[in-house]
Formats: C-alpha cells, sequence, structure tokens
C-alpha cells in the first residue's frame, strides 16, 4: 500500500500582530488589525491613501506605538524593544543614501557602526553587492548611478545587517514604468535568496499582485481581506476588495438560488452561497465576458481600445448606470455603436454580502 504523501507545512508564524489600534486625535488611523506574517514570506500591506498601511509598517519598525493592541515577532514581545534593538530593517521611498559615500561605504555603514571587523565588513558588502549585481559599481557615488542602481543600494544596505524582518515603504514609487516592472522581478528573486521575511506597502495593485505571496487590503484603518493575489482576484470577500483589486463589473441586487436578482436586468448568473434574499453585489471581470447573440445582457458598444494586445469595450446596458467592460484578446471587429449581447458562466462570476 503506498503512502499517503503529507500535505506541505505551512510556514509559522513570524510576526503576531493583534488587536492594534492608533489614533491621531480625532482621525482612526488603525482599528483593531490583527494580521499573522510567515516566517520567509512576501507579505504585503496594500491599500489607498491613509488606510493606515504605513502607519502599521511605523509600528513594526519602532518609529510609532500603538494605542492598544499586541506585536510579537517569533512570540516575544516586539513593542517592548526600542527600534534600534530590533532585528528589523526599514527601507525608505527616498533610499536615503549618503552622497558623499561610495555605493560599497554606503552598504558598510550600519555593519561599522555596530563595530564589527573590517575583515567581516568587507566580505559581507562584497557579498551583497554580488547578489544585487553591483560589485563594479561599489567605488561609484549615489549620483553616478540610475535610479534602478540607487534603489538596489538601499535594498543591500537594508539586508546587509541580515534582520529577520524588512520592511520597504513604496520601495519602487521613484521609478519609472519599465525600470519598476524589472526592479519587481528583482526583488522577488532577492527575497527568495535572501531568505529574509519581506512586507511591503504599496497602494499600487499591480505591484502587491506580482511581488507578494500574500495580501492584506486595509481600507480606513481596518483589514478588509487577506489571500494569495489569485484569491483576492477571484474571490474578493468585500465590496470595497471587489471594487479596488482590478477592473470589475460590479451589479447590485438580492442573492437568489442561480445568482444575483438584479432590477431592470433580469437573473444574473453566479455561484450560490449566500441565503436567498441577501443583499448582496455581483461582480464580473472584464476577461471572463463573452460577447454574442443571446446573452445574459444586451447592449450598445459605446468605446472600443486596442493595448497591450488586448481590446478594451465598453458597452452600454439599459437599467445598469456604468458600461460594462469586456476585455478580449487580440483586435476586435466590434466598433462603437455595434448591438452585441453580454454572456458568462455562473463559475466566473462572485457574489459578495452588502
Amino acid at each position: 500500500m503506498s503512502a499517503v504523501p503529507e500535505a506541505p507545512a505551512v510556514p509559522r508564524t513570524l510576526v503576531g500582530i493583534e488587536g492594534v489600534s492608533r489614533r491621531f486625535g480625532d482621525v482612526v488611523a488603525l482599528d483593531e488589525v490583527s494580521l499573522d506574517i510567515r516566517q520567509g514570506e512576501f507579505f504585503a500591506l496594500l491599500g489607498p491613501s491613509g488606510c493606515g498601511k504605513t502607519t502599521l509598517l511605523r509600528i513594526l519598525a519602532g518609529f510609532e506605538a500603538p494605542d492598544s493592541g499586541a506585536v510579537t515577532l517569533d512570540g516575544a514581545d516586539l513593542l517592548a524593544r526600542p527600534a534600534h534593538r530590533r532585528p528589523v530593517n526599514l527601507m525608505f521611498q527616498s533610499y536615503a543614501l549618503f552622497p558623499h559615500m561610495s555605493v560599497a561605504k554606503n552598504v558598510a555603514y550600519g555593519l561599522e557602526r555596530e563595530g564589527l571587523p573590517r575583515g567581516e565588513v568587507s566580505s559581507r558588502v562584497a557579498e551583497v553587492l554580488a547578489t544585487v549585481g553591483l560589485t563594479e559599481q561599489a567605488g561609484r557615488r549615489p549620483h553616478q548611478l540610475s535610479g534602478g542602481q540607487r534603489q538596489r543600494v538601499a535594498l543591500a544596505r537594508a539586508i546587509v545587517k541580515r534582520p529577520r524582518l524588512l520592511l520597504l515603504d513604496e520601495p519602487l514609487s521613484a521609478l519609472d514604468k519599465k525600470v519598476r516592472a524589472e526592479m519587481q522581478l528583482e526583488l522577488k528573486r532577492l527575497q527568495h535568496e535572501v531568505g529574509i521575511t519581506f512586507v511591503v506597502v504599496t497602494h499600487d495593485q499591480e505591484e502587491a499582485m506580482s511581488l507578494a505571496d500574500r495580501i492584506a487590503v486595509l481600507q480606513a484603518g481596518r483589514v478588509e481581506q487577506v489571500d494569495a493575489p489569485v484569491r483576492l482576484y477571484e474571490r474578493p470577500g468585500t465590496p470595497f476588495v471587489a471594487g479596488f483589486i482590478g477592473a470589475n463589473n460590479l451589479f447590485e441586487g438580492t442573492a437568489v438560488g442561480e445568482g444575483l436578482s438584479a432590477p431592470g436586468l433580469g437573473t444574473l448568473p453566479a455561484q450560490g452561497g449566500l441565503a436567498a434574499g441577501t443583499p448582496a453585489l455581483l461582480g464580473v471581470r472584464p476577461e471572463s465576458i463573452r460577447l454574442g447573440a443571446g446573452g445574459v445582457l444586451s447592449g450598445v458598444v459605446a468605446d472600443v481600445s486596442f493595448y497591450g494586445g488586448v481590446s478594451h469595450i465598453a458597452v452600454r446596458v439599459p437599467g445598469h448606470e456604468r458600461p460594462v467592460l469586456v476585455a478580449t484578446q487580440g483586435p476586435t471587429r466590434v466598433t462603437a455603436g455595434a448591438e452585441v449581447g453580454l454572456g458568462w458562466s455562473a463559475s466566473d462570476a462572485v457574489l459578495i454580502a452588502r
């Protein structure tokens, strides 16, 4: 009899955040936030400006203290330790490099401040510069580097101290789109290579989706949902997540056995899960909608655009306030003014309680 393969073990929790709240006057920055961040994972805090993600990062770094709640690292109280005694490093958005120092000196600075032997400092700096691909630039000053190279120096300086936890605050926001895409791949590679737990704060969904193993979506100081990127995209758990993560078509109504009963539109297909009569939203992604006769809905094409190998089609549907968005691979023959049918599979739509 063959042995049943064991399920892969879930990595242990490195950082435990329990009921953390923080107010600034009348503003609630964090409201009873609870999260677990696992050993060795790339974790993203994602949300719009003012949602509390940077406040949470500063609490982990030791630059802010919560009004209530607990934060542990490996089960030990992290809040009791001052910032300079935490095995945590924060990489700032501005990179904060010393302009008068060479790349190697910038990277060595923290180790020299700790009083490490000169030989160990040199070997660790050489090792980390090789890891980030900057060995040949070791003698240059920051102003002689590109934006992407300066970002790598800041990253090297952060990881050379071998923290248990590396915090990154909007790390790629200063880079142009092409370099940002390259550095997303580089960050992911480095995180796997050095084995340090990374926590990144960003308002950029693409960045979070491409980098993170798991994402916590925050809004108004609360955690809306924590999930893997694909799960967040395919099965958003709240109306906010459904509207915030990627393009989505949202219909309002009440749950019924076959999907959603939407006033003026009829019954729209979706997989169940909500009790009949529950006020709900139906979300269906543009790429899940098919154009053709005899669909669930019908309407008139308002606009067609082509970008990145995908045609984006906006269709005005009587009884629905916003145009329905459709995405199809390659150029489309559909033109503005054409009457079209819209359809989708129930398995491609999600019902969300309102």
